[in-house]
C-alpha cells in the first residue's frame, strides 16, 4: 500500500475534479435552517447531499476515480467493497460511463442495498461474515481478473472528489466558521478540509465519529477507547482510519468530537419534522454534535453535510417512535382500578376526554402485587409532549383512579 507521504491531494486536484464532476453529479443546496438555528444556539447550513441521485456524497469521488481511468483500465473493468453508499456510487457511475463493475458486499447487507447496486448493472458477490472478510475477497478478485479495486476512501482520487463538498459550500455560503463532518475512513473531511482550508485558512473543520466506531478520533487522539459492534451511523463505522486520510486529518483538521446512539436518533427525527428531509445515521452526525456539544458551537455560522439519506425502512419507523417517546408525545402509564365491569369503560373516556388518543391497552391481573379483584392497565397514549401527559394522568385522579407514568 502507498504510503501517505507518497500520495498528496492537493487544492488544484479538487478543481480538477470539480471541471470533471460538472453535469455528472447535483451541485446540491446548501440553505440555512431557522428553526435548527434556533434550536443549537448557532446559525446552521445544511449541504443537502442526500438528493444526489443515489442519496449520498459518495458519489463524488467514485465518479471521479473512474472518469480518469485510461483505456486499458477501462476495458478490464472495477470492483469496489462496501455493504451501501460506495457501492452504488461506483455502480450507478460505472454504469453511466459503460464499465463492468463488480461489487463485493458482505453477506449480511440489507436485500433493499443489493437489488439497488444491482439495478446499476453491476455484479453483486455476496461473500464473509465481516466487512474486512469482503474487502479481502474483492482484493483477491481484482487480482484474479485484472478489475481496478476503487478503495471507499483510502484513495486519493476519491478524496478529492469528495472535497468538492466544500468548494460548493464556500461558494454559496462563504462566511462559514465551521465546517461539522462526519468521518469514518476520513475520505469527505480529508477532501473538504484541503479545499476549505486553501480557500479560507481561518475555517474550522471539525470531525465526528460515534462513540461505538471511534478509530479515527483514537488515531488522532491518541486514546484507546473501545469499539463497538452496531450502530445506526453503519455508514461511518469504520474499524480502520485510511493512511492517506488519516495524515491530512492530522494536518488540517482542527478536532474530532463523538457522539451516541441517542444523539444521532434525535437528530435524525429533527431533520425529518422540521426540515422535511430524511437522512440515515451517518448523515445526522453533523447535527448529532451541536446537539450534544451545544456551548462549542454556540454563536458560529456552522456548515453540515447531510451526507447520504439511505436508511432502512423498518429501522427508520424505530427510531420516529423511539423520538416520541423521548419527547413525551407517546407515554406509557399505568392505572390501578378495580376489576369491575364498566370500569376500563371510564378510563378510557377519561383519556379521550383530556384529548390524548390510546395506542395500546394491557390487563394486567397475574403479575401485578395488587390486591384480588384489582387490576393494572397499561395503557400507550398518543399525547402532545410531556405537558400533556401530566395533564391526562391528573384527569385520572381526579376521577378517582391511581395512574401514574412508567
Amino acid at each position: 500500500m502507498q504510503q501517505p507521504n507518497d500520495i498528496q491531494v492537493h487544492p488544484s486536484d479538487i478543481e480538477a475534479a470539480a471541471d470533471r464532476l460538472a453535469g455528472q453529479i447535483l451541485d446540491t443546496p446548501c440553505v440555512e435552517s431557522r428553526t435548527l438555528s434556533q434550536l443549537t444556539g448557532c446559525q446552521v447550513f445544511l449541504k443537502f447531499e442526500n438528493l444526489q441521485y443515489t442519496a449520498s456524497f459518495k458519489e463524488r469521488g467514485a465518479c471521479n476515480k473512474l472518469a480518469q481511468l485510461d483505456a486499458d483500465e477501462r476495458a478490464r473493468g472495477v470492483i469496489a467493497m462496501s455493504a451501501g453508499n460506495h457501492a452504488q456510487g461506483v455502480a450507478y457511475h460505472a454504469q453511466r460511463l459503460g464499465l463492468r463493475a463488480v461489487i463485493v458486499m458482505p453477506r449480511f447487507t440489507p436485500g433493499v442495498k443489493v437489488e439497488r447496486t444491482r439495478g446499476f448493472g453491476a455484479e453483486v458477490v455476496l461473500h464473509g461474515d465481516t466487512l474486512e472478510a469482503a474487502r479481502a475477497h474483492a482484493r483477491e478478485m481484482a487480482d484474479q481478473q485484472g478489475l481496478v479495486f476503487v478503495h471507499p476512501y483510502d484513495d486519493a482520487e476519491i478524496v478529492a472528489g469528495q472535497g468538492t463538498v466544500a468548494l460548493e459550500m464556500l461558494r454559496e455560503q462563504p462566511d462559514l466558521d465551521t465546517l461539522v463532518i462526519a468521518v469514518g475512513g476520513g475520505g469527505l473531511i480529508s477532501g473538504m478540509a484541503t479545499a476549505a482550508k486553501a480557500i479560507r485558512p481561518d475555517i474550522e473543520i471539525v470531525g465526528v465519529q460515534t462513540e461505538r466506531f471511534p478509530a479515527m478520533y483514537n488515531a488522532i487522539k491518541g486514546t484507546h477507547l473501545p469499539q463497538g459492534s452496531s450502530t445506526i451511523a453503519e455508514g461511518i463505522a469504520v474499524g480502520t482510519p485510511g493512511e492517506i486520510t488519516q495524515a491530512i486529518i492530522r494536518d488540517l483538521v482542527d478536532d474530532m468530537v463523538l457522539v451516541d446512539e441517542g444523539d444521532i436518533e434525535q437528530a435524525i427525527v429533527m431533520l425529518l419534522e422540521i426540515e422535511k428531509t430524511l437522512v440515515e445515521g451517518a448523515g445526522a452526525a453533523g447535527l448529532a454534535a451541536l446537539l450534544k456539544h451545544p456551548k462549542r458551537f454556540a454563536g458560529k455560522r456552522v456548515g453540515l453535510v447531510l451526507c447520504g439519506g439511505n436508511i432502512d425502512p423498518l429501522l427508520l419507523a424505530s427510531i420516529i417512535e423511539r423520538g416520541m417517546v423521548r419527547a413525551g408525545r407517546l407515554a406509557r402509564i399505568q392505572v390501578n382500578a378495580r376489576d369491575v365491569p364498566g370500569n376500563l369503560a371510564r378510563i378510557t373516556a377519561t383519556v379521550a376526554d383530556a384529548g390524548a388518543n390510546i395506542d395500546e391497552v394491557h390487563h394486567q391481573r397475574a403479575f401485578t402485587l395488587l390486591a384480588a379483584q384489582n387490576v393494572a392497565i397499561e395503557l400507550v397514549l398518543q399525547t402532545r409532549g410531556r405537558e400533556h401527559v401530566g395533564q391526562v394522568i391528573a384527569r385520572l385522579q381526579e376521577a378517582g383512579f391511581e395512574a401514574s407514568l412508567l
